[in-house]
């Protein structure tokens, strides 16, 4: 499939970015501690290898506890396991486990330590809120991280903007409780300034490492979406499927952050992008009826993924505004419309 290749090299390159940026940043504050520089070069990658073994082993056993996820038996969804049989056959990859979520909320998520091993998991509210056609190309969107193996480097990614943030709030707290220590004693010294430093140091590579993490995010999910109007022939269903899901989603209380990533929809970003609306819906109802149809949703979102502020806060976010998301799709659609849309245009759009 054209251009699954340039997926797979933003993956690498993410990885060497932040890897290196840490890697770096890791080394550079044991050698401040007057390690050497074999040897903290070797404390250094150790200790983030571990870590990262650490995040891979529990990372679904932490996503698991805390969604409170339900294994589906055999036959216990007859329709969901028939859908993702034939979606899976479709595009020769194994079998999923699947699993139903006791929440209210329209989402869904795929995660796992391997693709043979992958949880597709659904949330209930996204089985009573969409139709079926929405729902299977929700499933499909879910298959297609599956099938990138992105949520493997996400899962791995993750671990390296964390530790850094760690580093940083140690740090920042050991420079406090020694400062305060220094006036009890009534001394001096450099210490603390050295402390303070490398929790600068230590932002400012969580900063770097979470854009890279979150731009490869938001590049997956396009990626996702244009594989399941590819699998489902059906575009418009995605198109349908995220509109309900963005306003499911803003309505709904506060979710746990544990898994945002790998949700088909961020609940923090969706809310925040039907409150922004909101907020501005006497300009953008255009007829002055109280009521913001498809036509006057559609310029709102346009104007406001335009925004300077939209676009420097779409940096820190884990899925693309909705708007940009659906506009994609209807370049498939209309591809699809001409008849020319075949296996090795999937991912032209992008």
């Amino acid at each position: 499939m054209a251009r699954l290749s340039e997926l797979k090299f933003a993956m690498g390159t993410s990885i060497f970015i932040a890897s290196f940026i840490f890697g770096a940043f890791l080394i550079g504050i044991l050698y401040l501690f007057q390690f050497d520089l074999v040897t903290g070069l070797i404390i250094g990658l150790a200790g983030t290898g571990l870590f990262i073994v650490f995040q891979y082993l529990i990372g679904a056993v932490i996503i698991t506890a805390t969604t409170r996820l339900h294994y589906l038996k055999p036959g216990e969804n007859p329709w969901f396991e028939t859908t993702v049989k034939e979606f899976t056959a479709k595009s020769n990859m194994p079998m999923a486990r699947l699993a139903i979520v006791p929440n209210k909320t329209p989402n869904a998520f795929v995660f796992g330590r391997t693709s043979s091993s992958v949880t597709l998991a659904l949330h209930e509210g996204l089985l009573t809120s969409l139709n079926k056609d929405e729902v299977r190309s929700v499933i499909a969107h879910e298959l297609g991280h599956i099938k990138h193996k992105d949520y493997i480097v996400m899962t791995l990614l993750s671990a390296l903007p964390l530790i850094a943030y760690i580093v940083a709030q140690t740090m920042f707290r050991a420079a406090m409780w020694g400062s305060y220590s220094r006036r009890r004693r009534d001394d001096g010294g450099n210490a603390g300034l050295a402390l303070v430093a490398v929790g600068i140091v230590s932002f400012i590579v969580y900063i770097i490492s979470f854009l890279s993490v979150m731009r490869l995010s938001r590049l997956r999910e396009h990626y996702a979406d244009a594989y399941s109007a590819y699998v489902t022939g059906s575009p418009k269903s995605l198109q349908s499927a995220l509109s309900k899901i963005t306003y499911g989603l803003s309505i709904a209380p506060p979710a746990s952050s544990e898994a945002r990533a790998f949700y088909i929809e961020d609940p923090t970003i969706a809310k925040q992008e039907i409150s922004t609306l909101m907020k501005k819906k006497q300009e953008y109802d255009l007829d002055k009826d109280g009521v913001l149809d498809e036509r006057e949703l559609q310029q709102a979102m346009e104007r406001e993924a335009k925004s300077t502020w939209n676009q420097l806060n779409k940096l820190f976010a884990t899925h693309p505004p909705t708007f940009k998301r659906i506009l994609l799709l209807r370049e498939i659609e209309e591809e699809m419309k001409t008849g020319r849309y075949t296996t090795d245009r999937v991912y032209a759009h992008i």
